[in-house]
C-alpha cells in the first residue's frame, strides 16, 4: 500500500482483527522488571520485551498484519518494502510463513546481522545507498519490475494496527500504567501505542524516545509539522527514517512529550541493560531507557511501560567494543 491520500486512519478494531489474524504467528512477549533501574530512576518499569518477538523485533506484528490480510489474487507477485533491517527481515519471515516472495530494499551500511536475517528469512535484498533519496529511488525500480504489494515499514496502516497489538498485551499484562515509552524512527510502533492507548487507556500518557543525532521527530513535534531528515547518523539504525503523514497524524495528536538522548547515553544504556537485565538488545531500543535516566524527574514515582523494540545486535561489531 503507497502512502495514503487521503489518510487511511486504522481504528481500534483493525488492533483487535490483527491481533487475531496474527496470533499463530507471533509470541506473546514477556514484561520483564528491574529492581536496580526503578532505584535509578525513582519509578516502576515494566519492559516489554519485544526482543524475544519471532524475527527478534516488534515488526512481526505490522508485516504479519500485513501479509496475512493480503487476498489470495496478490499472492503470486508477492510483497516488497524498504527497511534498514528490522522490518525487512520481519516482512520477510511473514511472507515465508504465507509460502510468498518478498523484495526487499536495504541500504548497503545495514547491519550484516540483519543481511543474513532477511536472507534466511528467504527474502531477496537490493542494496542502496544510505539515505531515504536513495532508498525510495531503489525501491521504485524494485516495485515496477517485480509488481509486488508494497507494505511501507510504517505508513501503512495494517502495519500501525499490527504494531497496536504490542501495547495492548502489556496493558492486559500490567494494570495501571502511567506513562508508556518507546522509541521513534518513521513512527509505527509509536503510531500503533497511540491507537491502542487512546481508546483503551486514554489517561496514560505516550513519551516517544530518539536519538540527538536522529532528532527530526522531536524538532517536528516542537515545530507542529514533519520536518525530515535525508540521511542522519546515529547507533541507533533503525530510527534514522522520518516521520510520514500517517504517522504524524498519531504523533501529532496524541503524543505527550519526544526525549531525546546522546550516542553515549544510548550505548550506556544499551550495555547497562546487557549487564544488569541479562538480555539482547539492540542500540535503537536502548534510547527509551537513555531518555528516563536522562530525565528522572518526568518518569518519578510513577509506573512506566518501556517497549523494548527488538534484539537484532551484530555481536561482532557491539559499539562499547573498541
Amino acid at each position: 500500500m503507497k502512502d495514503a491520500s487521503p489518510l487511511v486512519i486504522p481504528t481500534y478494531d483493525d488492533v483487535i482483527a490483527a491481533h487475531d489474524r496474527i496470533a499463530p504467528y507471533i509470541h506473546r512477549t514477556p514484561v520483564l522488571t528491574s529492581t536496580y533501574f526503578n532505584e535509578m530512576t525513582g519509578a516502576e518499569l515494566f519492559f516489554k520485551c519485544e526482543n524475544f518477538q519471532k524475527a527478534g523485533a516488534f515488526k512481526v506484528r505490522g508485516a504479519s498484519n500485513a501479509v496475512f490480510g493480503l487476498p489470495d489474487d496478490m499472492l503470486e507477485k508477492g510483497v516488497a518494502t524498504h527497511s534498514s533491517g528490522n522490518h525487512a527481515l520481519s516482512l520477510s519471515y511473514a511472507a515465508g510463513r504465507r509460502g510468498i516472495p518478498c523484495h526487499v530494499v536495504m541500504p548497503r551500511t545495514a547491519p550484516q546481522a540483519k543481511k543474513d536475517a532477511v536472507r534466511g528469512y528467504g527474502g531477496i535484498i537490493r542494496e542502496c545507498e544510505p539515505s531515504t533519496t536513495s532508498r525510495e529511488a531503489v525501491f521504485a525500480e524494485v516495485q515496477a519490475e517485480t509488481g509486488a504489494d508494497f507494505v511501507h515499514p510504517y505508513n501503512d496502516p495494517r502495519v500501525i494496527a499490527g504494531q497496536g497489538t504490542c501495547s495492548r498485551e502489556l496493558m492486559e499484562q500490567v494494570p495501571g500504567l502511567d506513562a508508556v515509552i518507546a522509541p521513534i524512527g518513521g513512527g509505527g510502533m509509536i503510531s500503533g501505542t497511540c491507537l491502542t492507548l487512546s481508546n483503551t487507556a486514554p489517561g496514560v500518557e505516550i513519551y516517544a524516545a530518539e536519538p540527538e543525532q536522529a532528532d527530526d521527530a522531536y524538532r517536528s513535534f516542537k515545530a507542529g509539522h514533519i520536518i525530515a531528515d535525508d540521511a542522519p547518523n546515529t547507533i541507533a539504525d533503525g530510527l534514522k527514517v522520518p516521520l510520514k503523514d500517517l504517522t504524524w497524524h498519531f504523533v501529532s495528536n496524541h503524543v505527550t512529550d519526544i526525549l531525546t538522548a546522546s550516542e553515549d547515553e544510548i550505548i550506556d544504556a544499551m550495555k547497562q541493560t546487557w549487564k544488569r537485565m541479562k538480555i539482547v538488545i539492540e542500540a535503537s531500543c536502548a534510547v527509551p531507557l537513555a531518555t528516563i535516566l536522562k530525565n528522572p524527574d518526568v518518569f518519578k514515582g510513577k509506573r512506566v511501560g518501556v517497549i523494548i523494540t527488538g534484539g537484532n545486535v551484530d555481536l561482532d561489531t557491539l559499539p562499547w567494543i573498541k
